[in-house]
């Protein structure tokens, strides 16, 4: 079997888009243009919408649902994006939850 050497469009398709924005066209640059990635907002769940959800209520089941997986254990920090402060409110909450049979404590 003969291997071709990938073609050009191959490596073009892996390129930025063109349709990003684009910084600095109009400058001396030398015609070079800087794109701007896409970058998603990394910040907490509940630091994100202050008036929505600001503050974690066992009582809301269905967001904590969301933070625990099909065998009923929760999330890490890392996992659900969550910040410290509002991972051990997370917690406490679930742990309430679980106390009212609200939550399940095993899948």
């Amino acid at each position: 079997m003969n291997r071709t050497p990938r073609d050009r469009s191959d490596r073009e398709s892996r390129r930025p888009r063109e349709d990003a924005e684009v910084e600095g066209e109009e400058g001396g640059d030398g015609g070079k243009k800087k794109y701007r990635k896409f970058r998603k907002d990394n910040r907490c769940r509940f630091c994100r919408e202050k008036g929505k959800m600001s503050s974690v209520n066992y009582k809301d089941i269905h967001i904590l649902q969301k933070l625990c997986t099909a065998q009923g254990k929760l999330f890490s920090r890392k996992r659900s994006g969550n910040c410290a402060r509002h991972q051990r409110a997370v917690k406490t909450a679930v742990k309430r939850a679980r106390f009212l049979a609200l939550l399940p404590f095993i899948g």
